[in-house]
């Protein structure tokens, strides 16, 4: 797996990973009790972007691994079956 493929697949994965970790990221502003005027209700109360942005690295880092690895053992054939041993 080339390295250009490699960031490829990782920067698709980081974003859909990013979507799949927002939604556990936090707590409304109506659920804390403390809704800011100009603000909708469903707006984070604390947003920790950090920690969300640390989760979506570390799961897509794992992620890639899993690919790569299943690229390597021959799980997916990215060639075609004609180059298939």
């Amino acid at each position: 797996m080339s390295i250009t493929f490699a960031t490829a697949v990782y920067f698709v994965i980081w974003w859909t990973a990013l979507f799949a970790v927002l939604p556990f990221a936090g707590r409304s502003q109506q659920e804390a009790g403390s809704v800011v005027p100009g603000t909708p209700a469903s707006a984070p109360a604390k947003p920790k972007v950090l920690r969300i942005v640390i989760a979506t690295t570390l799961i897509s880092a794992i992620i890639l691994a899993l690919v790569i690895a299943a690229i390597d053992y021959n799980l997916f054939d990215l060639r075609g079956s004609e180059a298939a041993p």
